[in-house]
């Protein structure tokens, strides 16, 4: 099995010396960012439990994976997201009203800053993968420093879509970077039962891409072999297949009760209680004297403010029209859909319904 590479370890100890890799700014707004997107996600769930928001897929667990990941990003890079990647399109700039907006069923909430390439989430699983590598290939063909990091979970390395972009990312070298969140279930498939690889990283090599495995609730891990995927894509060295080791506390999305296919309570706890990403990270900022008590209360203070304000936003938007599933489609609506739609805006008249 390929070794797992971790940096700062659960008890938030150093495994290695990190002079001249990562300075204390960078390390605070890790935590910072951590801290925002888990009450992001929390604040979600809540919303969707009382019936303000759609079925929504928490990420709870995954911050150090998504977080780490984005802020290795430049702006000017393409970010293919799932439907569980809201925090890493969060830290690579998108508004928390936006993804708000997508979960309460609004298309505005696809819609990405102008300045960033951030993709709509991705709800198909895997077929983002073969988006990125094309995206990639552009970049490359057009001489831009830019890389397309595409997300995805263990259950899409099931997918023939995941063989499909390593195999064309390696012929072309494209400056692609394979994020695999491995958090042990394609919703409640085990990954013992989708493959008899030991690990995901491992597949790298019969597409002669290096793989990684590192501890994805390390974000000093994450963010350091994100780094180098990087450098390797723009020196054109080709794509990076990354596996981090990492889990959901909670369900799938809030739709299903993961009770029914794991043991919630001895498992999710015991990756809470010894390997999460959050309070590793603190232990050690506080032991290096950047952290306090009164810091965390200011960033808590602060982020559930800015979070406040954005739900504030996203709800004093317009209410969504079920005709707008129209839009967007076709460049010149087709005359089937513009047919369908006024059968959806002018129903029928009861003369008009046989008998």
């Amino acid at each position: 099995m390929l070794p797992l590479y971790q940096v700062l370890t659960p008890e938030g100890e150093l495994a290695q010396d990190i002079h001249g890799s990562l300075d204390e700014a960078t390390m605070i707004k890790m935590y910072e960012n951590m801290v925002t997107v888990r009450m992001f996600d929390r604040k979600s769930i809540n919303l969707q439990r009382q019936g303000r928001m759609g079925t929504y897929a928490p990420f709870e667990g995954q911050e150090a994976s998504q977080v780490g990941s984005a802020m290795a990003l430049a702006p000017g890079d393409w970010l293919f997201p799932t439907y569980r990647d809201h925090a890493a399109a969060i830290v690579h700039g998108q508004s928390m009203a936006r993804v708000f907006l997508y979960w309460m069923g609004h298309m505005e909430g696809s819609l990405s800053p102008k300045d960033l390439h951030i993709m709509p989430p991705c709800v198909p699983i895997a077929t983002q993968l073969v988006h990125a590598v094309g995206t990639a290939w552009a970049s490359k063909l057009k001489n831009e420093q830019q890389v397309s990091l595409a997300y995805f979970g263990d259950g899409a390395t099931s997918e023939g879509d995941f063989h499909e972009a390593l195999n064309f990312a390696g012929v072309f070298q494209t400056p692609t970077i394979f994020f695999c969140q491995n958090n042990g279930y394609a919703i409640s498939v085990p990954f013992s039962q989708q493959s008899a690889s030991k690990t995901i990283a491992q597949r790298g090599a019969a597409y002669d891409i290096p793989g990684v495995r590192i501890d994805g609730n390390d974000i000093f891990a994450v963010w350091m072999t994100m780094k180098e995927a990087k450098e390797r894509a723009l020196a054109g060295k080709g794509p990076t297949l990354i596996e981090a080791i990492t889990f959901r506390y909670g369900a799938h999305t809030t739709a299903d009760d993961p009770k029914k296919y794991r043991d919630q309570e001895q498992v999710a706890e015991q990756w809470r209680r010894e390997r999460d990403p959050i309070a590793r990270l603190r232990t050690y900022l506080e032991r290096s004297g950047l952290w306090n008590e009164q810091k965390e209360n200011e960033l808590t203070a602060t982020a559930g403010a800015k979070i406040d304000a954005a739900l504030a936003e996203a709800e004093s938007y317009p209410k969504s029209r079920p005709e707008d599933m129209f839009q967007h489609v076709y460049a010149e609506p087709t005359w089937m859909a513009s047919e369908q739609k006024n059968e959806l805006v002018q129903p029928a008249k009861k003369e008009d319904i046989p008998a």
